[in-house]
């Protein structure tokens, strides 16, 4: 499941902001803008912070931050060294926006980075940082995540490095063995995500395991208890086609931990579709497509009857209750409703199914494709339909449910 998990791409936010940021904020006049001479000053204590993190130095490292602050030496420390075995191919600050009140500053900047091997574009993350002027230099006293984003993985602790064939696996406090089992599922994946996306990718993946449920949640930014019945998603963003920043999958090591093997590679295999289809994932492509497409890739070639891969909507169709429609957005959201959630999975993938038996399968990356470079939704489903399948919503939604009732009417 792309973005939140498989349920939903429901947005998450941070409740609390910085303290020294609402300080700023004094009877409801915000902080002047800083001055080109304090950014200049302040990105160039990042970019020594950067450099610092490539070249493995920890004393220039720490030399970015605030003496006066013990406890953040000692935390930033920790982070440096849990750091430690991620093969970085580069890690750079850009700094959006400064707000200065005397010799005090609330930087928002982006940390972009890139493992070396496995990356090619970069992971972003938002981080707000607070700092102080001492003797004419900027000193970080504070770096955290922004509102619209949670930890990073060696902010959890110590992370372990797994390499596959065609999978990079980091994680916080796993059995080895485990994460080596991950990695051979994962390298399992690729090939069989390339050879269902015809287009390039970067055909490996990068896979985040933490610690526990709790962690995923922190990782996320978003309550844990959203995320106990996931097994795995894919974070990234969505955007104008071919343009995505990397992914990243998040594995449930509790979910994940419960499922059979081949249980285990149909979420890998989904994730993994997910990365290779993000670059063509926009705002236009609804989530009975990218969802559904992820599911068909990841059962294609399995023998899995249609009972087995959609027994709740099997259970509608047999007491007659065909959806109307497309599963909307909505039915994919985390409501509590389970029922729900796996019939619009089902609905999705039965809709890809129909477009690859009825069409083709290159016909439906090509339908993917064209809806995901489209700007609007509605327009750009309609847009495919007509240029990619020769048809109109309204023919297809008929099709599909007369395949509904071919497929899973016994």
């Amino acid at each position: 499941m792309a973005g939140q998990g498989r349920g939903g791409r429901r947005a998450v936010r941070r409740a609390a902001g910085p303290v020294l940021a609402a300080a700023l904020l004094v009877s409801g006049c915000a902080a002047p803008e800083a001055s080109d001479t304090t950014m200049r000053d302040i990105q160039r204590t990042l970019d020594g912070r950067a450099s610092a993190v490539l070249g493995h130095d920890e004393s220039s490292y720490l030399d970015a931050l605030d003496p006066r602050a013990p406890a953040l030496r000692a935390t930033e420390r920790r982070e440096f060294q849990n750091l430690a075995d991620v093969p970085l191919r580069s890690w750079e600050y850009r700094l959006s926006d400064v707000k200065r009140q005397g010799r005090r500053a609330v930087a928002e900047a982006e940390l972009r980075y890139r493992i070396d091997g496995y990356d090619t574009a970069t992971v972003t993350a938002s981080r707000t940082l607070e700092l102080a002027e001492r003797e004419g230099r900027w000193f970080i006293t504070a770096d955290h995540a922004s509102e619209r984003g949670g930890q990073q993985l060696w902010q959890q602790g110590d992370v372990q490095v797994v390499r596959g064939r065609r999978s990079l696996v980091l994680a916080v406090g796993q059995d080895v063995k485990r994460l080596r089992a991950l990695a051979a599922n994962a390298d399992r994946a690729v090939p069989a995500v390339s050879d269902a996306w015809p287009s390039p990718w970067a055909g490996r993946v990068v896979i985040l395991v933490p610690a526990s449920l709790d962690a995923m949640g922190r990782l996320m930014g978003a309550p844990a208890a959203g995320y106990r019945g996931i097994a795995a998603l894919t974070t990234g963003e969505t955007g104008e086609a071919g343009a995505a920043p990397a992914d990243r999958v998040i594995v449930n090591p509790e979910a994940y931990g419960v499922l059979g093997a081949f249980g285990q590679g149909i979420v890998l295999t989904h994730e993994a579709a997910h990365v290779a289809t993000r670059a063509y994932t926009s705002a236009a492509t609804p989530m009975w497509l990218s969802e559904g497409f992820a599911d068909w890739v990841a059962y294609r070639g399995t023998g899995r009857s249609a009972g087995q891969t959609a027994p709740e909507l099997e259970r509608a169709v047999m007491r007659g209750h065909v959806p109307a429609a497309l599963p909307s957005d909505e039915d994919f959201a985390f409501d509590g409703d389970g029922d729900k959630l796996a019939r619009a999975y089902e609905g999705g993938w039965l809709a890809c199914e129909l477009i690859a038996a009825r069409w083709g399968e290159k016909k439906l990356a090509s339908f993917y494709r064209a809806v995901g470079g489209g700007k609007h939704r509605s327009a750009a489903v309609e847009k495919a339909m007509s240029d990619v399948l020769g048809t109109t919503r309204e023919d297809f939604t008929v099709r599909w449910r007369d395949y509904l009732r071919e497929r899973l009417n016994g």
